[in-house]
């Protein structure tokens, strides 16, 4: 076989390079091939795209949001790291304003639909005046619009496309260490982009080392990040540790999220716990209602809710406390145990919360992710 450099995703590796008819091909990237559409017709041109919020930034956020302006606007790319519940979001409204003011082509990615959805509703309610489109795997008809809001499958469609692409959520699953997405990231930008994380991986490392670092390690309501407690119990101890907390948190009106490793073992911890309280629920990734269950629970038709990493980040629940049960799975890394505990304290009305870790034994990630929780709240600020 001779060399061959797939001209979509940059693939080299020939364990993944295949030959049919004479020709290459890549097995990698070959189911997202012959799907791109011609651009329509929509032009940029939107004068009118002011936003319109209820609250103030912080000072941190006016001047990460100003650093950032500052930047793209002399050609450079960057990278912001904000702990969860920070407000990353608000952080790029005015830099989208005036790049849709100028009429260029912007991009927000996110890795998944769920929250795709989420992010649409919340800037149509900011950006009235805007064309604003989503695009994931079931709804990719219309492409092109003032802001397109679309999963990191979705950015093959769009080649040396967009003038300023904000990824935000670069350490989520599928995203994070995936070749294929990273090229398709890179692919579609034709001015610069702007990458956004609560957490650092080699990937992220990797994908922004060349661009500015901004931090934004303190929320907007300025108390601190809520720090987990490690509680160590084997077998029914922790099943009795459950229910005792459950009842703690139900009766005092809190939200609860359980969190659990797999699928199976959401199921079965729900089945359990409804034997003493029945207004629960559960959620993973196998449920298609899952959208009409957290809506309920949101609304607090559902008291608690037990779920796997489907609900790992993309969530603000006030008054929320959470547990994750057996947290010495291989499942909960660092990144996802600083992602879970981000779940807690994000409403100006209730800032702090409790989050356990309850295992049978302690894990680096368990200790190692407490460390980073405290080291940002010794060091929080902006830039």
């Amino acid at each position: 076989m001779g060399f061959f450099k797939c001209p979509i995703c940059g693939n080299e590796n020939k364990d993944y390079i295949g030959q049919l008819n004479g020709k290459f091909y890549c097995r990698l990237c070959i189911k997202y091939q012959n799907c791109e559409k011609e651009e329509d017709e929509w032009m940029f041109t939107n004068s009118l795209a002011d936003y319109s919020i209820t609250y103030n930034l912080t000072k941190e956020q006016k001047d990460i949001a100003k650093k950032l302006e500052e930047n793209i606007n002399n050609k450079i790319n960057c990278f912001v790291h904000a702990v969860c519940g920070a407000g990353k979001t608000e952080i790029v409204f005015e830099i989208i304003k005036s790049h849709i003011v100028k009429g260029l082509k912007i991009g927000f990615a996110v890795p998944r639909k769920d929250v795709v959805m989420e992010m649409f509703y919340r800037f149509s309610n900011v950006f009235k005046n805007t064309n604003i489109i989503y695009v994931h795997g079931n709804h990719n008809d219309q492409l092109y619009g003032d802001l397109v809001i679309l999963t990191t499958h979705q950015i093959f469609r769009y080649e040396n496309y967009f003038d300023l692409l904000i990824l935000d959520e670069a350490d989520a699953f599928p995203f994070a260490d995936n070749f294929v997405l990273h090229s398709f990231f890179r692919r579609a930008i034709k001015g610069n982009y702007i990458i956004m994380s609560a957490t650092i991986s080699k990937s992220i490392i990797d994908l922004t080392k060349n661009a500015a670092k901004l931090n934004l390690f303190r929320r907007y309501h300025n108390f601190d990040l809520p720090i987990p407690k490690i509680k160590l119990n084997k077998g029914l101890f922790k099943l009795i540790f459950v229910l005792r907390k459950l009842n703690e948190y139900l009766n005092s009106d809190k939200a609860v999220l359980i969190f659990v490793s797999t699928i199976g073992k959401s199921k079965k911890l729900r089945q359990f716990l409804n034997i003493f309280y029945k207004n629960g629920y559960y959620v993973n990734s196998k449920i298609e209602k899952r959208n009409t269950i957290i809506d309920k629970f949101k609304k607090r038709e559902f008291k608690y809710l037990v779920t796997t990493m489907v609900l790992e980040r993309g969530i603000t629940i006030a008054n929320l406390q959470v547990i994750i049960y057996e947290s010495d799975a291989e499942i909960f890394n660092k990144n996802s145990l600083i992602q879970i505990s981000g779940r807690v304290g994000r409403k100006y009305e209730y800032p702090n919360g409790e989050i356990y870790y309850l295992a049978s034994y302690k894990t680096d990630a368990m200790i190692n992710s407490i460390k980073e929780l405290e080291e940002i709240n010794k060091n929080s600020g902006g830039i």
